[in-house]
């Protein structure tokens, strides 16, 4: 089984328009995860049917016995996001430290489990789809991606798919490691910026970090022609082929809005894209 993500060094370069018209050219043929859990958007264009919801345990809270507390104080003052008031602990300001279960002398601190988001595997027109729903304020995104991926790779397994896609989260943070690490092929979008330039640097740096074989694909190209071929450049400098330069098309947007992918609808976008595609498959 392979697995390829989809990543962009910054927001805003088509990643997720990207991700759904490639699951649109797999006709079915895989399985596909949105890990871009913090911010997801690709049901907004496939619009899945949940099928399972498993819940996301994140990272455990403080509670506080009040049986067996002796209300000494000491968890209070050693509690350095000042959760702890009255005795009480209030979830929002709690970081999951466990100072406070060191410090107290009656052993009247545990920490517990809290539901952090859900995790989901759905239909859509394209196959099974697996995503994600992290609550406001919530942590550990990084985990809620990993949770994601594993539960992608075992529809993948029970329905004899041999590819899984993966949306990834723009940047180079923690949910975006967790995105790629162990994948085969990482398609990184761009555009041809100055901050789409430096951000396709970095984020060049963390793929080779890990030894995942990356491709690029430069979105909306023809508007900065001269800031392509430098990026152009930087990629043959960092031994990446760029596989796709996507022409800038107004009815990109109205695609959107009509919830399809660019691949369903005439234009040359799409047809850029197909040719992508068939250079993806070649190297998988």
């Amino acid at each position: 089984m392979k697995q390829l993500v989809v990543i962009s060094g910054k927001g805003g370069t088509g990643k997720t328009t990207m991700a759904a018209s490639l699951a649109s050219l797999a006709k079915g043929g895989m399985v596909v995860a949105d890990c871009d859990v913090d911010a997801p958007d690709l049901h907004l264009i496939l619009k899945p049917e949940i099928k399972e919801t498993h819940d996301f345990l994140g990272l455990k809270i403080a509670q506080i016995d009040p049986d067996n507390c002796t209300k000494c104080g000491e968890c209070e003052k050693a509690c350095r996001f000042d959760a702890i008031s009255d005795f009480q602990v209030d979830p929002r300001s709690c970081e999951g430290c466990k100072v406070c279960t060191l410090v107290c002398p009656s052993e009247a601190v545990t920490m517990i489990e809290t539901i952090s988001g859900h995790a989901y595997v759905s239909e859509t027109r394209f196959g099974t789809m697996v995503h994600a729903n992290l609550f406001p304020g919530e942590e550990a995104s990084g985990k809620l991606v990993t949770m994601v991926r594993e539960l992608a790779f075992k529809v993948a397994e029970r329905e004899k798919k041999d590819l899984v896609l993966i949306d990834g989260s723009p940047g180079i943070g923690c949910p975006v490691i967790a995105s790629i690490t162990g994948t085969d092929i990482a398609l990184v979008m761009t555009e041809p910026s100055i901050s789409g330039a430096h951000d396709l640097e970095r984020i060049l740096g963390v793929t080779k970090h890990f030894g995942v074989k990356t491709l690029v694909c430069v979105n909306k190209y023809d508007l900065n022609v001269e800031m392509t071929g430098e990026i152009e450049d930087l990629c043959r400098e960092m031994g990446v082929d760029v596989v796709g330069k996507l022409p800038f098309d107004p009815g990109v947007v109205e695609a959107m809005i009509s919830g399809v992918t660019l691949v369903e609808v005439e234009g040359p976008v799409g047809d850029a894209i197909k040719s992508v595609w068939d250079r993806i498959r070649a190297t998988l």
